[in-house]
């Protein structure tokens, strides 16, 4: 006990020390957190998607008191969030801007667009386009191997039975992560009013894409010239819309010889009736 005793007690004194070193490096070196950055992770959805660019919901909050990333840089959380935040920084923001969702840009489903051969690598798009591009013959369209649904944090991308991703409007919140893991750059974000689409992104010549897909764009113009509004734009063989001149009348999708223009208030309603 006479041995332990000392030693004990230089041991005590040697962790005070260290404690006391410690506790005065803590005061030191610490790191002062601006509280707007607990209140903006507080308004923020908590998806944490990475749609916004940043890793998650507490890197944004950082970027946006730091002056990274705007108040309504989180798309899940809508006009709310951007408000809320905004409301925080003491900036204005505006939330009148339109909705939008996730468009997928290609008809090209099974029965539609032409197979080249059996694909039986990795069951990605990524892997489908490293592997020879797939299986379709068209090398613009849908690869149909879902990557965009395993992307998206809200559930709202499901296969279709034509091998087609099908984007739930009303769960979409234009995180934009489908958009950003399609190889074959197909998906769009559009605005959530806007039902009518050109789904094709093949630029190759009208010959060349009648072989490969049956309800391609063959750049024929029609749609172009019978548009009232002059929404229908045309360039490098492909027809495409500008959705801030688009009335949703439909003119193009019924004049279209190949059904590449998809008119949704139209399919519903024959849906409705049917």
């Amino acid at each position: 006990m006479n041995v332990l005793g000392p030693a004990i007690a230089v041991m005590g004194i040697i962790g005070a020390i260290f404690g006391i070193g410690l506790a005065f490096a803590g005061y030191k070196f610490r790191v002062q957190i601006d509280p707007r950055v607990t209140q903006v992770r507080s308004a923020l959805p908590g998806a944490n998607c990475g749609g916004c660019g940043f890793p998650g919901c507490d890197g944004l909050a950082d970027a946006i008191v730091g002056g990274r990333a705007s108040a309504d840089a989180c798309k899940p959380g809508g006009a709310k969030a951007a408000e809320a935040i905004a409301s925080i920084m003491g900036v204005a923001v505006d939330t009148t801007a339109e909705r939008k969702v996730a468009q997928v840009m290609c008809g090209g489903g099974s029965g539609l667009a032409n197979e080249r051969s059996t694909y039986v690598g990795i069951q990605t798009c990524p892997g489908a386009m490293l592997a020879g591009s797939g299986s379709k013959a068209c090398t613009f369209g849908c690869l149909g191997y879902g990557t965009c649904v395993s992307v998206c944090p809200f559930n709202a991308i499901h296969m279709g039975p034509d091998g087609l991703p099908v984007v739930d409007k009303e769960k979409c919140t234009a995180c934009g992560n489908c958009v950003k893991a399609c190889p074959r750059a197909i998906i769009s974000l559009v605005p959530v009013s806007k039902v009518v689409h050109v789904r094709c992104k093949n630029t190759d010549p009208g010959a060349v894409v009648r072989k490969v897909c049956k309800v391609g764009c063959i750049g024929c113009q029609i749609c172009v010239k019978a548009c009232p509004t002059k929404a229908m734009q045309f360039a490098k063989n492909l027809a495409y819309i500008d959705y801030d001149l688009c009335n949703n009348c439909g003119t193009c999708a019924q004049k279209c010889p190949t059904k590449a223009i998809k008119d949704y208030a139209a399919v519903e309603k024959q849906a409705a009736s049917a």
